[in-house]
């Protein structure tokens, strides 16, 4: 069995009644607010709240006693805005508000300039508006809040109320806080710092580890959040457990720190009022390019330190970046800490926990939340068949591996499907030769045929191969300036994502002028390209985006491989997967053969959703939504992947999507862009275009539905990925074998096709939304298990799904990192791996009630569990180790890769107006 660590109500307990002190902000100090907020738009409507967010944080971890602030703060003066242990006196908020004030206004200076009333003037007036309202300030009440408040769904899912996704991870943290963590003779103490999903434990002071004459930091992180499980009775607490690891020796320049979170832990700065806190300070920093020099970003809680506490001496983010060593060991009394992020390097400390810790940590959660929660209960198997018809490994007499000679058939048939009868040619463009080299003894390998023969064709070495419908012709040409850093125009004056854009194009050029289009084949093409840390001392400049759309508009796939050194494995592992990859962009792939039962028909087809989305920071600094179809249908043999074209309305070869998803948009899409909203593809707020979004993005889904009635089908959508575009799926939305789409009621299943069945997959995400898990034996020994999991009732339709540990992941399972034990001294320097845990959910099957009103009585009802365990087996695949998602959301996901818009340059500006 395994153990999820995840809590829930208590039945047994009751409500549980928290007596906390509430503050409403009351009609003055919300006016005053919403007037310092927009000085020249006074009464203006914030429906989403005030933006307070850095107040927020500063009451929080300066003002002893509040527990939590209310989300949305600001939308009307009644909402409560501050959650208190104890009343905090006007004394100790009234600085802490006015010096946020103060500071706010300085973000308003462009606004005020020009206005008949001088500047100062009107602040002086809007900070009075300030002091006068808290002067004023309504009282605290005192209010028993029940902290396991309930609502439950029409389709019988229990949420909380909404304040508790903010209140309850605060009041949990703080206490867990009060009792230390004991292991292996030593006690771990913890600080809660507050964050935009649920709250964070972490151990403090930070633990050292002696490696190579050099001292690592790091400590234990208790992340808690409030979720909620389709149809449950109960909503859930998750409690996830990790490493964090603090940067301590900066050896990268210090703009590569901007965007990472610094922890401060100081002193209040009230001398009478006790510390209750328990609490560490989250800020950003950001790089300052005016100044040359890392500041504090925007909203961060630490601009104000200063003005409240003059006595002290707070560390400025330079000071961090020259002495992080220092600061995180305290000076005076105050200490600050960087966490490290992968983008700053190695770090000597692994992420991640083994088992046996995590076990011994849940353990103490579960002893600090009775009699309040209950842990939720175990989870056994529902099947034997735990992965589908998977080659078996053996050898021939001659030491061959059977197995691989049989993959290799397999794939070789799986190519010729998906190439039907097409040509592919491809080109190899290399820097090094013993890339190439591999590259070229790899292929013929992966699909069992013989080294090609090589020809020429104006001095241009080709090999080709031909056998059993495949014709493969490959060039190899060096790369030469091709994968060079871009070279991004140094005018700042325009926007940085206008300025990629250019350059994108620029070597858009160079690669049309080196590869025509093909004619009557398929064209893929392979790169040699430095790793990403040979492009971090400009930003952007990594080519490999500009070459997958370079390469798109003169249609032909593509795939890179790092120059030798720029891997962490060996360069024939790296040429054997660079092809792998390369075979599944051409579609040529396919999920085994399942060992479900009679249960799942045999024409069953896949059909998998997933929404790209990027920011402003996405990889073209362009943002952009884009839905993804992916149909696979196995009875029609290998090779047949196909995705959803919506401007064709149709089904197209996979290699045929990804190339769609690159196209350069056209100059009616460019004009629209523009007139709609900014140049760089970004949009400002306006009320009513994301509903329209959505509303277009549900009725591409429901085309596609109706396109799928001719057979059985199995829909698999990602609920945590889909909801910004299908809000429908959220957990409270879903009713069993309903789908819901805009405002309208859920429809029955068989209204988009008699044999639809539906599963949502949701992994843990940034959100946390899925708990961790480990199996253990009831005998205090904890470790991992791969299986469909879920409870005993027949009826149940929410299931579990975990995965093998890779063969590389050979850690004992009770190495502890936290306090290492005398055999392992070096433990706090191994990487921990976890398999996923994926939840399925069976939204949709042919249940007994639904084949009544169907008028089918007299069929054989669906197993839910059974198609929760195909699409469980649909994670496992000969090529490759368990995948994170089913093999058909795992295409769908990696279509995203060519979804890469530009920003309209100013050729395109003329272009579009001349139109």
């Amino acid at each position: 069995m395994i153990r999820t660590a995840a809590y829930e109500p208590a039945p047994s307990h009751g409500p549980w009644i928290d007596s906390l002190h509430v503050m409403r902000p009351g009609e003055e100090l919300h006016e005053a607010l919403a007037r310092l907020w927009s000085p020249t738009g006074a009464g203006k409507e914030h429906p989403f709240g005030l933006p307070v967010r850095q107040l927020n944080s500063l009451l929080r971890a300066m003002a002893p006693g509040v527990v939590a602030t209310a989300r949305n703060t600001g939308v009307t003066s009644q909402v409560p805005w501050l959650y208190g242990r104890e009343p905090v006196p006007k004394e100790v908020l009234a600085p802490l508000v006015s010096t946020w004030a103060a500071g706010s206004l300085n973000e308003h200076e462009d606004e005020c300039e020009g206005q008949e009333t001088d500047a100062a003037q009107l602040e002086d007036e809007l900070l009075e508006g300030i002091d006068t309202a808290m002067a004023n300030l309504p009282p605290w009440q005192a209010e028993p809040v029940d902290l396991t408040e309930t609502l439950v769904s029409a389709g019988g899912t229990a949420e909380p109320a909404q304040r508790l996704f903010s209140l309850l991870p605060e009041r949990i943290a703080f206490r867990l806080a009060a009792s230390p963590f004991r292991t292996g003779g030593a006690e771990l103490r913890f600080r809660v710092v507050s964050c935009d999903q649920g709250a964070e434990l972490v151990s403090w002071p930070p633990q050292q580890y002696q490696h190579r004459k050099r001292t690592w930091y790091y400590s234990a992180l208790v992340t808690v959040t409030v979720q909620t499980v389709p149809f449950a009775e109960r909503f859930r607490v998750h409690v996830s457990t990790s490493i964090r690891r603090w940067v301590t020796r900066v050896e990268s320049r210090s703009r590569d720190l901007s965007g990472s979170t610094v922890l401060l832990d100081v002193p209040l700065p009230w001398p009478d009022g006790p510390d209750h806190g328990y609490r560490l300070m989250a800020n950003s920093i950001t790089f300052d390019r005016n100044r040359g020099q890392l500041a504090w970003r925007r909203r961060s809680p630490a601009l104000l330190l200063p003005e409240l506490d003059i006595v002290r001496t707070y560390p400025e983010p330079e000071d961090l970046f020259v002495a992080a060593e220092k600061w995180i060991n305290g000076r005076q009394d105050i200490a600050a800490g960087i966490v490290h992020r992968n983008q700053l390097g190695a770090h000597g400390v692994g992420p991640g926990l083994m088992p046996k810790e995590r076990s011994e940590l849940d353990a103490w959660v579960e002893d600090g939340l009775q009699p309040m929660f209950r842990r939720v209960p175990d989870l056994t198997r529902v099947t034997k068949r735990n992965t589908p018809s998977l080659l078996p490994r053996s050898t021939t007499a001659d030491g061959g591996d059977v197995r691989e000679v049989s993959q290799a058939l397999a794939r070789r048939e799986a190519l010729a499907g998906a190439l039907d009868g097409i040509p592919l040619e491809i080109d190899i463009l290399w820097q090094s030769p013993e890339t190439r080299d591999e590259l070229l003894a790899a292929l013929p390998a992966l699909i069992g045929l013989p080294p090609g023969r090589e020809t020429s064709s104006a001095s241009t070495p080709v090999w080709r191969w031909q056998a059993e419908g495949i014709d493969i012709s490959v060039r190899t040409r060096p790369a030469g300036p091709l994968a060079a850093a871009l070279e991004i125009p140094s005018d700042r004056r325009r926007p940085r994502p206008v300025r990629l854009a250019e350059a994108i194009t620029d070597r858009c050029a160079r690669v049309a002028e080196r590869l025509e289009r093909p004619c009557g084949t398929r064209g893929l093409v392979i790169i040699e390209v430095g790793g990403k840390d040979r492009f971090r001392t400009v930003p952007n400049s990594d080519p490999k985006q500009a070459l997958r759309i370079a390469c798109a508009r003169q249609g032909r796939l593509s795939q890179f491989i790092n120059v030798p050194g720029d891997g962490e494995d060996t360069l024939q592992h790296r040429a054997r997967w660079t092809w792998l990859d390369a075979l599944r962009q051409l579609g040529a792939i396919s999920p085994p053969a399942h060992r479900v039962g009679a249960g799942i028909p045999g024409d069953l087809q896949y059909v998998a959703l997933w929404l790209v989305r990027h920011t402003r920071k996405g990889p073209t600094l362009c943002p952009a939504r884009r839905l993804v179809a992916v149909r696979v249908r196995p009875d029609e043999g290998p090779g047949t992947v196909h995705g959803w074209d919506a401007d064709r309305a149709d089904w197209v070869p996979y290699p045929e999507l990804l190339l769609s998803l690159a196209e350069e948009p056209g100059q009616e899409d460019r004009a629209e862009r523009r007139r709609r909203g900014r140049t760089d593809g970004s949009r400002p707020f306006v009320p009513g275009t994301e509903q329209q979004w959505q509303e277009e993005a549900e009725r591409e889904i429901r085309t596609l539905l109706f396109q799928l009635r001719d057979r059985p089908t199995l829909l698999l959508a990602g609920s945590g990925n889909l909801r910004q575009c299908w809000p429908r799926v959220r957990n409270g939305d879903l009713v069993k074998d309903m789908l819901g789409f805009g405002a309208k009621a859920a429809q029955r299943l068989a209204v988009y096709g008699p044999e639809l069945r539906v599963v949502l997959v949701r992994d843990a995400n940034a959100r946390h939304e899925v708990p961790e898990w480990y199996a253990h034996d009831g005998e205090g020994k904890a470790g991992f298990a791969k299986g469909v999991w879920g409870p005993a009732d027949p009826a149940n339709r929410v299931f579990a799904s975990t995965a093998d540990v890779p063969h590389t992941a050979t850690l004992p399972k009770a190495l502890m990192k936290l306090v290492p034990t005398a055999a392992g001294r070096t433990a706090p320097g191994k990487s921990a791996w976890n398999p996923v845990h994926l939840e399925l959910t069976v939204l949709g099957c042919l249940s007994e009630q639904v084949l009544t009103e169907s008028g089918r009585e007299g069929e054989s009802p669906d197993q839910p569990a059974e198609w929760a365990t195909l699409a469980h087996q649909l994670r496992f695949h000969d090529d490759y180790p368990p995948l994170a998602r089913p093999l058909p959301l795992h295409l769908a996901r990696l279509a995203g890769e060519y979804v890469l818009p530009l920003a309209a340059t100013p050729a395109d500006a003329s272009e579009a107006d001349g139109e």
